[in-house]
């Protein structure tokens, strides 16, 4: 997923010159891994037993896609623990480069082996270990610096992502992962994927869900903090630009036992060829009890051509907006309902009321919870 992208930092130059490659996780295979998979969760008992089948590295995904550059690379800090003696050599060869590439973030474990995984609690959202002081001293440098975090879970970035050139986030990426990371960062992948939780701007405030009622959404100054995520859920950035041109719906009511057509026009509007997540989201303003502010419903993958526009037909059941009433009932309830879509939660630009009719419908075992979806012009 790429968060940020500052004056299109990214994709880079294939032929860039002096290339930096920092960080713990730039040069550990098992950091692309989560706390399941065999070498983190047996291999790393058996020392030697190495990793049990052929997993390149982040750094030797570089050194393969930036063949014509001058890769450069230093550890800085291991992924836990307090040595920074490492820091030191990680800030010369940035210095020295006309680029760095800072990898940070996590290796699974279970029940206190890793930094993340089943058992692995953080007392808060800072970066492991050290490795904070690290970005701090490697961003100081002013080099123009590429932040990918390799992680389990999603860590603070807000001290961060004003000062790095280009955010991306990959949650344990894999086998292939090393490929796929490199391939974004020089644009041989258009990137798009789309973050299935939020990543904080503060280590203690955690706003992981994007399901808030109003007051978890935004305080509006009843508190001195804010709650609002730094890259908001369903966000995502790549190297084009798509346009969201219109949301209709097929009628303005339907029952609490039918379902509606909703109607979303998309324009690829740049250069590259795009994959667009099309992102429906429902509000219910008024309810028995308090509903999220908005909330996913549906989504649809669409490839898109330079300049090629697609319609995606969602079918959306009265199910999909049903809650659990009062009495402890999943039930459908009369009343308006919002539709609304956009590149994430946090970017809704178009949105068209509807209007369910009829009594409470109390739902069975029998209910259908799921959106489906067509393309039209593909």
């Amino acid at each position: 997923m790429l968060l940020a992208n500052t004056d299109d930092e990214l994709p880079l130059n294939p032929r860039l010159g002096r290339l930096a490659v920092i960080g713990p996780c730039a040069d550990d295979a098992r950091t692309l891994l989560g706390c399941y998979a065999f070498p983190n969760h047996v291999l790393h008992r058996f020392p030697g037993s190495g990793m049990g089948l052929p997993i390149a590295t982040i750094r030797q995904g570089i050194e393969a896609e930036f063949a014509d550059s001058d890769v450069r690379y230093a550890l800085g800090c291991e992924v836990s623990g307090d040595d920074d003696s490492g820091i030191a050599e990680a800030v010369r060869i940035a210095a020295e480069s006309d680029t760095a590439l800072l990898f940070v973030g996590d290796r699974a474990g279970l029940f206190g082996e890793g930094t993340s995984g089943e058992g692995c609690d953080a007392a808060d959202l800072r970066l492991p270990g050290v490795q904070g002081r690290l970005v701090d001293a490697v961003l100081a440098t002013g080099t123009p610096t590429v932040l990918v975090v390799v992680s389990g879970r999603p860590y603070a970035l807000g001290d961060y992502a004003d000062r790095a050139t280009a955010v991306v986030q990959a949650f344990f990426p894999g086998v292939e992962g090393a490929a796929a990371v490199a391939g974004v960062l020089s644009g041989r992948i258009n990137p798009s994927g789309r973050l299935p939780v939020q990543v904080p701007r503060s280590p203690s405030i955690n706003p992981s869900t994007y399901l808030q009622p109003p007051l978890g959404a935004k305080t509006d100054g009843i508190s001195a903090l804010d709650p609002t995520p730094l890259f908001p859920f369903g966000h995502g950035l790549s190297y084009g630009t798509v346009r969201y041109e219109s949301l209709s719906t097929a009628t303005e009511e339907f029952t609490v036992d039918g379902s509606v057509e909703v109607r979303v026009t998309v324009r690829n509007t740049g250069t590259w060829e795009v994959d667009e997540v099309v992102q429906l989201y429902a509000s219910d303003p008024v309810a028995q009890v308090v509903r999220p502010v908005a909330q996913l419903i549906g989504f649809a993958r669409v490839g898109l051509d330079p300049g090629a526009e697609r319609v995606v037909v969602f079918d959306v059941p009265a199910d999909a907006l049903s809650f659990t009433g009062v009495d402890g009932r999943r039930v459908v309830e009369p009343g308006r309902i919002t539709f609304g879509t956009g590149a994430s939660v946090g970017e809704i630009s178009l949105r068209a009321d509807v209007r369910l009719i009829g009594d409470s419908l109390v739902l069975d075992a029998t209910r259908r919870l799921t959106t489906t979806y067509a393309v039209l012009g593909a």
